[in-house]
């Protein structure tokens, strides 16, 4: 390094370490000055980063802004192992990993439409073998393109490079930590090829690891949210979110999670606060994807607002369905009643009138006694009776039967 180039980076250290303690907006301008100045210049940002803070931290937030430059220029694998070198230079082993994810994951997300071939990813595993600290290259490399295909929502081709591809192999232990089983679990559930229970295998291996990341926490409720519908998956999402909303109350993301569990949960009013939350605490932290979020967020709300909506008018056609199977039910039991009155009434009328006529003819028939007359009055007027009675009964019998049914 020249005389002038290490002047330049003396001045640059400075300018970071005096912007210790000023506000996150102070921070983001000289961090964004002092790797402009650096990325113009040729050359990679020469001090050590400690922490993977974007609001308190400005020598992070200037090596951040620099990486996202080279990759934004160079959006491939050499740029992921230039990276990669540069993290196990300049990072503190305390925030390395915190570091890898978020420039990986992140700078994935952001140039997700420049995907390499299988090809180009076994060519950079190739050119990293043997070399010293090959599987933590391997794993930044990895991590970068899965990041990639993770924003696309590409399942299957996802779950095939974290398991069986030449970088996988390369990265070796790497492929147990906590963020590369998230990111399987999230190929798991959005695959149609993987059953539900391998996703949750992972995600309860990713979730109940000591380890675990603010990044492995996001990719599993990530990878929930867009899951294949399975049974219990609001409730499930909801639970988790909460418990990470719990932890960093004030992520939006987290928040934003929330208002979808509570979404799939049919919770529409719990999920529009969230997600109105997560609006508000967005336009509280400044990033450079605010733009890209703010829309999803966006999204979201309208389509929990409809959903509020058309619940709102389900409810009032069930209210409306409820009155009238009732009001139906009243006019069904109503002519039932009046039918079987009819009958009974039939009945009592047939038997009166047949009592009449033969009354009439007994009575005119001069040949019997008045008391054989009597008589036959008598059983006349009781068959009859009996026959109006068996008529009423059967009926009220066979009536009560179908209205127990």
């Amino acid at each position: 390094m020249s005389a002038t180039q290490e002047q330049v980076h003396e001045q640059i250290r400075v300018r970071l370490a005096a912007a210790v303690g000023a506000d996150a907006a102070d921070i983001g301008r000289i961090a964004q000055e002092a790797a402009l100045c650096l990325h113009e210049g040729g050359q990679e940002p020469d001090f050590e980063v400690r922490s993977a803070d974007f609001v308190t931290d400005p020598f992070f937030v200037c090596a951040d802004r620099y990486w996202r430059r080279r990759f934004a220029e160079s959006p491939s694998s050499e740029t992921a192992l230039a990276c990669a070198r540069w993290i196990a230079v300049h990072t503190t082993p305390g925030c390395r990993s915190a570091v890898r994810e978020q420039w990986t994951l992140g700078n994935g997300f952001i140039n997700r439409s420049h995907l390499e071939t299988r090809e180009q990813l076994d060519e950079a595993a190739r050119s990293i073998a043997g070399a010293p600290e090959a599987a933590d290259l391997a794993l930044t490399v990895l991590l970068y393109h899965a990041g990639k295909l993770r924003a696309n929502f590409s399942f299957d081709d996802l779950n095939s490079v974290l398991t069986a591809s030449a970088l996988a192999t390369a990265a070796g232990p790497h492929r147990d930590e906590p963020v590369v089983l998230a990111l399987r679990s999230f190929a798991a559930f959005g695959s149609r090829a993987v059953t539900t229970e391998h996703a949750r295998d992972l995600l309860d291996r990713a979730w109940s690891a000591p380890q675990r990341s603010r990044h492995v926490v996001d990719v599993c409720l990530n990878g929930l949210a867009f899951s294949v519908s399975f049974n219990g998956q609001g409730e499930l999402l909801r639970q988790l979110a909460q418990e990470a909303v719990d932890t960093h109350p004030d992520d939006h993301m987290f928040r934003f999670r929330l208002a979808t569990a509570h979404h799939l949960c049919a919770d529409h009013d719990a999920a529009l606060s969230h997600v109105d939350a997560a609006v508000a605490m967005l336009a509280r932290h400044r990033t450079f994807s605010n733009e890209l979020i703010l829309e999803q967020y966006l999204v979201k709300r309208d389509a929990i607002q409809e959903a509020r909506l058309r619940a709102a008018r389900e409810a009032e056609h069930e209210v409306r369905w409820r009155r009238q199977d009732a009001a139906n039910a009243e006019l069904e039991r109503a002519m039932h009643r009046s039918s079987v009155r009819a009958v009974e009434l039939v009945a009592v009328f047939t038997s009166a009138i047949a009592f009449a006529i033969g009354s009439l003819q007994v009575t005119l028939n001069g040949n019997l006694k008045l008391r054989e007359r009597l008589w036959l009055l008598t059983g006349l007027g009781a068959g009859l009776a009996v026959f109006a009675l068996i008529i009423v009964g059967g009926t009220w019998l066979i009536t009560r039967r179908r209205s127990r049914r």
